[in-house]
C-alpha cells in the first residue's frame, strides 16, 4: 500500500513538472520559431501557428547587416569581462577582511555595510549617475563598469563561505610564518572555488541583462550593449512591425546566458547552497 502511494505521488509529480515545465519553456521555443518565420508569413497568420514548414535563416542574417548587433555583442562582452573581474577582486579582499581579519569596529562596520542592501536600487542609480556625470564619464566604458564593480550581497555570500574554513587551518598558516595575502591565495580560494564561481556566473548574467544604468550613462550606439541595442534596433533597425527579425536578434543575444546556464547549472546550485549553510 505504501509503494503503491508512493509511485502514485511520483507520477503526479512528474506529470506536474512536466507541465510546468512546458509553460516555463514555451516562450523560448515561441521565440525561436517566430525567428524562423519569414516577414510575409508572419504576418499573414490571422491565427497564430505553432509550427512552420518553410524555416528561413535571413532574419539572422538581417540581425548582423541591417543593425550593427555585432558591435553590441563587443561592447557587452568588454563591459561583462571586465565588470567581472574587478568585482571578484574586490569581493574577494571585503569578504576575507570581514572574515578573519580582527579590526576595531569590524561588526558595526560590516552591519552599517550590510544595511546598504535595504536600500532601493533606484537611490544607489540616481546618485550614481550624478557621480559619473560629474567626472565626465558618460558615453564610456570606464562610466559603465565602476558602479558595478561590487556588490553587498556576493560579499556577504562569501564572507559565509569563507567563515565556514576552520581557523585552525588559518592559525597553522601563521605560525609557518604565511602571510594574510598567500593564505588567501593558496587555501581559501581553493576551498571556495564552488561559490566563486557561482558569483562570478550570476555576475555575469547580471553585467549581460543590464539595461537601466548603460540606458541612462550612454546615448552613443558606439556603446551600446545588447540591452540597451535591442532598443535601437526596435526603434531605428527593422521597424516595430518587423517581429520575426527582432526575435532572430533577441535569440542570438539569449544563446550565450542560455548555454552557460546549461552548462553551469550545477555549480550555481551547489555554490549557492554552500555559501549559504553554515557549519
Amino acid at each position: 500500500m505504501k509503494n503503491r502511494r508512493s509511485v502514485v505521488f511520483n507520477v503526479f509529480l512528474y506529470v506536474f513538472l512536466g507541465i510546468w515545465a512546458l509553460f516555463v519553456l514555451f516562450p523560448f521555443y515561441w521565440m525561436i520559431l517566430s525567428s524562423l518565420k519569414s516577414y510575409s508569413a508572419y504576418t499573414s497568420e490571422y491565427v497564430p501557428r505553432f509550427f512552420t514548414l518553410h524555416p528561413t535563416f535571413q532574419n539572422y542574417i538581417d540581425a548582423f547587416t541591417t543593425v550593427n548587433l555585432g558591435r553590441y555583442l563587443f561592447n557587452t562582452l568588454i563591459f561583462t569581462v571586465i565588470t567581472t573581474l574587478l568585482m571578484i577582486v574586490v569581493i574577494v579582499f571585503a569578504a576575507y577582511g570581514f572574515a578573519r581579519l580582527n579590526f576595531r569596529g569590524k561588526n558595526l562596520v560590516f552591519t552599517i555595510f550590510l544595511s546598504m542592501m535595504m536600500i532601493p536600487n533606484e537611490l544607489l542609480v540616481i546618485t550614481n549617475y550624478v557621480t559619473i556625470t560629474n567626472m565626465n564619464l558618460r558615453n564610456s566604458f570606464l562610466g559603465l563598469i565602476l558602479p558595478s564593480v561590487s556588490s553587498v550581497f556576493f560579499i556577504y555570500l562569501l564572507k559565509e563561505n569563507f567563515e565556514q574554513v576552520p581557523d585552525e587551518l588559518y592559525y597553522a598558516a601563521k605560525v609557518d610564518g604565511t602571510s594574510d595575502f598567500k593564505y588567501m591565495w593558496k587555501v581559501m580560494l581553493p576551498i571556495c572555488r564552488p561559490t566563486l564561481v557561482t558569483v562570478t556566473i550570476l555576475k555575469v548574467i547580471e553585467c549581460w541583462n543590464s539595461y537601466i544604468w548603460p540606458r541612462l550613462v550612454t546615448d552613443d550606439p558606439a556603446y551600446y550593449l545588447v540591452s540597451n541595442g535591442i532598443q535601437e534596433i526596435r526603434e531605428n533597425g527593422f521597424g516595430r512591425e518587423n517581429i520575426p527579425a527582432m526575435m532572430a536578434a533577441v535569440v542570438v543575444i539569449s544563446i550565450p546566458l542560455i548555454l552557460l546556464f546549461l552548462i553551469f547549472r550545477k555549480k550555481i546550485m551547489s555554490g549557492v547552497s554552500r555559501g549559504g549553510t553554515k557549519g
